[in-house]
């Protein structure tokens, strides 16, 4: 492993004060923060856009990232990021056995070639390295959301499972996330299902970059409470794994012999 390099990265963007982002960011530290080794890692973010979790990725070593779209990685150069252009579904820019850690935040529900991604991963982790998966959950929470932002599909967690082991990973841990607002969440969906009202959804952005996630504006009040909810969810979550949410969180662990894959 190399040490931790020290950089003048960002130390915060929109997005971070989004309660969606927040809580995400929170169950992501949760997990990560949990390995026995947290410290002095080779990390890439894999989709890393314009490289809007680095800043918290880098409290566990060095972080580079890959994007598919030149625009976010020349906004993630500008920025100081060590960020480069690559497809991940067809081969990551990297040697085998790279990295201590690789992160893959709502990315696999963007492509066709989902297992070819996870495939790439497990092929540029060292034996004993880890991935974290964030994914969005449940087929029929699909929303216009999904169309604004892309998506493909999203998933149940037993095919995120079946999924990630058969690119060769032990799954350490696999929860859902956003479990407290998931029946008001449900239900706004369903209902603007009935009415009609997701296909009438416009893409809002949080500022001019030339790559933002699209995601509903709230109001400052509101958002404070749904961080606020987000915390106590984040506290559950340090302890136990949800039964049910929006979002699917994984953590993965790439064996100690390549021998252990389950496809090889």
């Amino acid at each position: 492993m190399t040490q931790t390099q020290t950089c003048s990265y960002p130390q915060t963007i929109p997005e971070d004060n989004h309660w969606w982002f927040a809580t995400r960011t929170w169950a992501i530290e949760t997990f990560l923060d949990a390995l026995p080794q947290k410290n002095n890692l080779d990390v890439l973010d894999v989709g890393c856009g314009a490289g809007n979790m680095i800043h918290h990725l880098a409290q566990y070593g060095r972080v580079r990232g890959i994007e598919v779209d030149a625009r976010p990685v020349k906004i993630a150069q500008q920025r100081g990021y060590d960020v480069r252009l690559g497809d991940a579904t067809q081969a990551i820019p990297f040697p085998d056995a790279s990295f201590d850690l690789v992160t893959a935040l709502d990315v696999i529900e963007h492509v066709d070639a989902d297992e070819k991604i996870l495939q790439e991963t497990f092929r540029v982790l060292r034996p004993n390295g880890h991935v974290l998966i964030t994914t969005p959950a449940f087929q029929w929470l699909w929303s216009h959301n999904d169309e604004l932002n892309a998506h493909k599909r999203r998933y149940t967690a037993n095919e995120l499972r079946a999924k990630m082991e058969r690119a060769g990973f032990h799954i350490a841990r696999l929860s859902y996330n956003f479990f407290l607002v998931f029946p008001l969440a449900a239900g706004m969906i369903a209902l603007k299902n009935l009415t009609g009202k997701n296909a009438a959804l416009k893409s809002h952005h949080f500022n001019d970059d030339a790559y933002q996630v699209d995601m509903e504006p709230v109001a400052p009040a509101l958002n404070s409470i749904l961080r606020g909810v987000g915390q106590i969810e984040n506290s559950l979550l340090g302890a136990l794994n949800l039964p049910l949410g929006t979002s699917l969180i994984a953590l993965g662990k790439k064996p100690e012999r390549n021998a252990a894959r389950a496809n090889p």
